[in-house]
Parts: structure tokens; sequence; C-alpha cells
């Protein structure tokens, strides 16, 4: 359980999600949720034979963020591309219910909406299919999505960059958001894809879990001492303000450019699903360095409590405030259990 005062330090911020305004862009998919139970065995094949009950369609990808974010109570652009299919034109109009600002979702005949399957029998997920087309964005389209950025910067409390490696982001709209945020001082955060991953040099903050952050310099983690090396010399690499790296049923790490190092442990008490846990870690990690700028460690540990909610729902989930406050509470990762700090 976080003390008084603590509690009311990171209330605080999460008071302030509601006045703020995000940008975020990235690959827009949609997940497909098929649950249903298994009784037999195909006489076909030697693969179980799915009863279907019920099917699900939810956002994902750039889209399961600004869902995080609605859920909180900020307001939010989105900025991606879809294809001209029935699944994104549901998208559309999910968001617009929302009241979700759309006029930055472009559509691409070319390729179809990306659509993520996952077929779950009796809370087991059987097999995932997908259904995209992966080439990069053409140059109209680029132009078309940095005219659209171009218009909405002004009043943009914090950006994300959603980026699954689907084609959206590429070096030029990269570019363009690293420096047009840099020049107008607006935090920007990114969840990123090995593709991409040293391109995301001078950001506020990334978001990668410890397999994309082994990856992104050839060495694999697998224990404490080799996720410092990798965390140090991706610090080093990026020159980065944060970087928080997410490790499972290991919690966080934090590093900072300061060369604080801070080890975060889980607050998850029971783990059904970490489905879209990674949106749910960048989207209030961001929301939180919007309402007090350069407050990493206090970010990170709102964003563990966040994550140790999402991951106990079954699906693409969101989490709200008032789930977090009583996480916190009922958590006892800040006091009792204690996070160790170091020095890069």
């Amino acid at each position: 359980m976080v003390s008084k005062e603590r509690a009311k330090k990171l209330y605080r911020i999460m008071d302030g999600f509601r006045r703020k305004k995000i940008l975020v862009i990235g690959d827009i998919i949609v997940d497909k949720f098929v649950f249903g139970k298994v009784s037999r065995i195909s006489a076909e094949a030697p693969v179980p034979v799915v009863e279907i009950k019920e099917e699900k369609y939810m956002p994902g990808g750039a889209g399961n963020v600004v869902n995080n974010l609605w859920a909180l109570g900020s307001e939010v652009i989105l900025c991606g591309v879809i294809g001209d299919d029935l699944v994104g034109r549901r998208l559309i109009e999910e968001f617009k219910n929302k009241g979700i600002e759309t006029s930055g979702i472009f559509v691409d005949s070319s390729r179809p909406t990306i659509l993520k399957t996952r077929i779950i029998a009796d809370h087991q997920q059987v097999v995932r299919t997908d259904k995209e087309v992966k080439n990069i964005s053409s140059e109209k389209m680029s132009k078309q999505i940095i005219a659209h950025l171009n218009k909405v910067f002004s009043d943009i409390d914090v950006i994300i960059i959603s980026d699954y490696g689907k084609g959206v982001i590429n070096r030029k709209i990269l570019s363009f958001i690293i420096n047009k945020a840099d020049k107008r001082e607006i935090p920007l955060l990114v969840d990123p894809k090995i593709e991409h991953f040293l391109l995301y040099k001078k950001v506020t903050g990334i978001t990668p879990n410890h397999h994309e952050a082994g990856q992104a310099i050839h060495h694999k983690i697998n224990d404490e001492k080799s996720l410092l090396l990798a965390g140090k010399k991706l610090m080093k690499k990026l020159n980065c303000e944060s970087l928080l790296i997410t490790r499972g049923e290991e919690g966080m790490t934090l590093f900072e450019k300061k060369g604080t190092i801070t080890h975060i442990p889980t607050v998850a008490r029971e783990v059904y699903d970490v489905t879209g846990a990674g949106d749910t870690v960048i989207s209030v990690f961001a929301l939180s360095l919007a309402v007090k700028r350069n407050s990493f460690l206090d970010a990170a540990y709102i964003a563990n409590y966040a994550a140790g909610v999402v991951v106990g729902k079954l699906g693409t989930a969101t989490v709200s405030i008032e789930e977090i406050k009583k996480a916190m509470m009922g958590g006892n990762a800040y006091e009792n259990r204690r996070s160790r700090t170091g020095q890069i």
C-alpha cells in the first residue's frame, strides 16, 4: 500500500489526465476475438474443433493506444491508415461515437485494414491469424500524413508513436515528427518496433519490452547484468531522455538520462492476457509526462500499476483512473517491495 503522501502526488498527476490533448500516430489494427469451447478433436486433422460462442472486434495497435487514452479521459487525435473495407469503416464509426478525432485517418485502397484474429477456447488462445499488407506508405500518403500533422501540432500536449512495423511509420514521417516535437518542446514517446529502433534518437522516452531491447543491440537479455548492459547501450545510442524496458513478470526497469536506473517490481496479481499491455504502458507513461514533464519515475510507477490491472483482463483491454488508484491502495510495490535504484 502506498503512503498517503506519495498517493497524493501520483493522484494529482492522474487527475490532470483529463485536461491533456494527445496525438497518436502509427499502425491502426483491428483485433478480432473469437471465443468458444473445445469438445473434440477434428477427424480431418489432429487439431481441436472450436465451437464459437461469441465474436468481438476491438481497436488494436495505435487504435488501442487511443482507446486507453480515451478511457483515461484525455482528448485524442489519431493519425494512421486503414483499408477501404468494412472493418475499417466500422472502426471509424466506433471512434466517432466516442468523440475521437478521425480526420487524420487516411484510406488506402491498395491495402486492407490490418486484422488480427485470435481464437480463444476455454480461456486459452488456440491460434492467431493476421490479415495485412506490410507495404511502406506511398510518397503521396506520406505527404498527406505530414500535411495533417502540421495542422494539429499547435495545441498538442504530448505525441505517441505507436510503431508496429506495418508501414505507416517511415523515415520521412519519423524525421518530421522528431524535428517538429523538438522545436515545439512537445514530449515525444515511442513504442518501437525493431525495424526503426535506432532511428528514434533524442526522443523523450521509448518503451520496448526486453525482447525488443535485446534485439536492437543484438544482445539477448536473460538476467540483470545483460539488462543493464542493454539499457546503457541503448541510452548511449539513442541519446533519449528515458528508456522504460518492460519485463513481464519481472516488472519494469527505467533508465534516465541523468544516470539513474530503477527496477520496478510488477504489481499484477493475476495474468489472464498480456495482449495490448504495452499500449497501456505507453499511454499512461506519456499522459503522466504531459501532466508533469520530466517526472519519469512517477510516470513509470503509474504505468506499472496500470499494466498490472490490464493484464488481469481478457482481450485488448483498457484501464480507468479509478482502477489505477484502487490498485495503488491495494498494491505494495512502492513501499514494501522497494524498487531498487542505481546509477548508469
